[in-house]
Order: structure tokens, then sequence, then C-alpha cells
């Protein structure tokens, strides 16, 4: 078994789903959280959306103004001293700005194909560091409570937010548990010799790149003794970043960590890496090749094109069943062997990734 596409992707579309009022509109649904809760299949998307423009001379940008707890537009006018060559952001003398703003929604589905979406926002930016809004939500199981990490965004940097639930009506904001700038985080479903672990990617320095690094807590919220954990590789398919994508999730081999990378065109793919079971700061295995990389129209054109970005997957009967954002414009889901995934590792030296 290879990689097989559902015939109905993308599953979600920004047709799919209303915009938070009438004066905004949707861009795009990606990106989404997945787990399992009773009987169905719940998904949390990103949703970005922003202020309807008719004005080719401008650019209307939203944001959260945390002060008076509500929704800001901001009027940008396209001269020379800004870049607009990313679609994604608007970077002016005084700072950036992103062209929309995301929240969460949830999504419910019986099948794991057809989902019921919430009429209205189920989470809102809601803190001065989300004023910029709140990205691609991760979800973990561990017990009776889902614990959601999600990007939050702002003038301060991207800060790694967590929230628990219980039942996904009710969400509880646990506060900031990386700081500034971190993303990608996930946590692992269980604890590891009496410590909980994380995998988060550091924003790069001047001497650093993004690369995937794993932490340990003893409560969830308080993290430390960071680890470089794997990096990128010069002249592989992942030589411009990398990062965690779904939860880890055990195998007999070890923990199975399915992660993104991107080149250095931002062509972004799907890998593996096989941790140690009791040690998961020691990499016993990696992809040298993608598993998964963008080949259907929709994950090559959009937004922002030749991407394939899941936030979680589900694995049942030894299927990985992988929900994933494309393009940064609607959802897409595929399947896979554990043995397709297995075959596509290589064992490294001394845990550390093979160069060439």
């Amino acid at each position: 078994m290879t990689v097989i596409r559902s015939k109905q992707n993308p599953i979600i579309s920004p047709q799919d789903v209303s915009a938070s009022n009438n004066e905004w509109e949707v861009i795009g649904v990606f990106n989404a959280g997945v787990t399992k809760y009773k009987d169905e299949v719940i998904l949390m998307l990103r949703v970005a959306e922003r202020p309807i423009n008719d004005n080719p001379d401008i650019y209307l940008t939203p944001f959260y103004e945390a002060s008076s707890n509500r929704m800001t537009i901001r009027t940008i006018a396209k001269t020379p001293e800004c870049d607009f060559s990313d679609v994604r952001v608007i970077k002016t003398p005084e700072k950036n700005y992103l062209t929309s703003i995301s929240h969460l929604r949830v999504a419910r589905s019986s099948d794991g194909i057809r989902f019921k979406i919430d009429d209205k926002p189920t989470i809102l930016p809601g803190t001065m560091y989300e004023s910029y809004g709140i990205e691609d939500p991760r979800i973990t199981r561990i017990e009776d409570t889902y614990y959601m990490t999600y990007s939050a965004i702002s003038e301060y940097g991207i800060c790694t937010g967590m929230m628990t639930t219980k039942d996904f009506v009710t969400f509880y904001r646990e506060g900031n548990v990386f700081h500034p700038d971190n993303k990608d985080v996930v946590l692992f479903p269980r604890q590891v010799r009496g410590k909980y672990y994380a995998l988060h990617r550091p924003s790069c320095s001047h001497y650093g790149k993004p690369e995937m690094w794993i932490a340990e807590s003893s409560d969830l919220r308080q993290w430390g003794n960071h680890r470089h954990l794997a990096n990128v590789r010069e002249g592989y398919w992942d030589d411009g970043r990398i990062g965690a994508s779904a939860i880890p999730f055990e195998i007999e081999e070890g923990w199975l960590e399915i992660y993104h990378g991107a080149n250095k065109d931002n062509h972004y793919c799907l890998g593996a890496l096989l941790l140690d079971k009791n040690e998961p700061w020691k990499v016993i295995a990696r992809s040298e090749t993608p598993f998964m990389q963008p080949e259907e129209v929709f994950e090559v054109e959009g937004f922002f094109g030749n991407v394939i970005f899941p936030c979680g997957v589900l694995v049942e009967n030894d299927i990985v069943k992988i929900y994933y954002g494309a393009s940064d414009t609607c959802v897409g889901y595929a399947e896979t062997s554990l043995d397709h995934i297995r075959a596509n590792l290589q064992v490294q030296s001394a845990n550390r990734p093979t160069m060439r």
C-alpha cells in the first residue's frame, strides 16, 4: 500500500465554512488537529479569514485588540516602502502584519470523511499574544483530558499556547507553554519513565536553523531539559526547515513521528522519525525521501502552493489516516500503511541523520 488519497478530496474547502461576519471572507481552512471523541472524528480547523476589500490600492489587515476585546482592521497603502512578496505577510518599515487572521473551529464526523462544521468560531483570539491569530492546533489525549497546543501570533512573536477540554464544548486556556519564537509543538500521549515529552521547533538564530528539539515536563506546563533532536539536511528534501506534524504514536519499534519538511523553495512534504521508546530524544531511523509530497492540483496550487501539512493523524488497524492542509487553502485526506512508512525509514548512524 502506498499513499491513497480520498476521491472526495479536498474534503473541506473555504466555501464549506461560514465567515465570522458578513463583511469578512474565508480564504483558507486547513492544518486541522485531529482526534477521536466518543464515536466521532473531531477536526479542530484552522480558519483563515479577512475583511472583504474592493480597493486594489490598499490592504486591510485584521487583528485582535486585546484592550477592547474586539477585532480591528488596519488599512495599509500599497507603497514601495512595503514588501508584499509573500502573500501571507505584509512587511512595513515599522512592523510586519498578516494578510488574514485565523481562528479555530470544530468539525465532527461519524465516517471521517463527511464533516459537520460549526456555524460559528469555536475559539477566537482572546489574549494580547493572539492578536494576529491562533493557528495550527495539535490535540493529544492523556487519560480523559484533551490537551491542544497551538501557535499564538502577535507583534511579540510566535508563542505556543495550550488549551484543555474534556468535551470539545468548553475550553480552558492554560497560557503560553513555550515562549517566542517557537511552534510545531506536539505532546506525547503518555509519560515516558515518569516524564512528559514534547517536540518543538524554536526559531533560528544567527547560528541555528529551523530544526526539531525535544523537551520534558512533570506537569505538561513547565518545560525544560531542551535537547536538539533532528536537523535539516543539505541536499535533501528537508534542507530548508523541519517540524513536528502529528502527535507521536507508539509502534513495536518505538515512537513514530510524522513530520513535515520543506526544501529551500518552500516545497512541503512528509517524512517520519522513529524515536527510541524509552529514550525519545534518540533518533533510531528517519525518512531518506518523503513518503508523501504535493501531487494533486489542490496541493500544488492555492493560497501558498506546493504544501501538504498535517497537524494530526489517526492510526487504526495499522492504517495511518492523514488529515492535512493543502496549499494553505483546504483539507485533504489520505491513507497509508505503517509498513509503507516503515519501508521509508533508514536506520541512523549514532542516532544522527546521515549527511550527503
